[in-house]
């Protein structure tokens, strides 16, 4: 009986990295002379569009160096806040097996 949910586990996790990898391939392929750009970007363009005399109300406080800094502050903060998802969601899971063994054992 475990083999067969071990089997199906492994039936989804195949599944879902082809999922995956055809979703990351799929536009590449169909969109090849797409310029593939950041948003703030295109909002910044659409703004100016519809109000060329648009005066923004702040600027940064920290401009970046370069465009690689700017990536790599970007890069970190996805990091962090990827590493906060794997906590919260490893706790959650930690918490319902002990909550689990703590029933089995009762």
């Amino acid at each position: 009986m475990k083999g067969d949910t071990h089997l199906k586990t492994s039936n989804r996790n195949i599944l879902l990295i082809l999922t995956l990898v055809v979703m990351l391939t799929v536009p590449l392929l169909v969109l090849k002379d797409a310029e593939f750009g950041g948003a703030d970007g295109q909002a910044e363009d659409a703004i100016s569009e519809i109000n060329p005399d648009y005066e923004p109300w702040f600027s940064p406080f920290i401009e970046p160096a370069s465009g690689e800094i700017e990536s790599l502050l970007f890069s970190l903060q996805a990091a962090a806040g990827a590493g906060v998802i794997g906590y919260f969601l490893g706790f959650v899971k930690g918490k319902r097996n002990i909550l689990n063994n703590s029933v089995v054992k009762n």
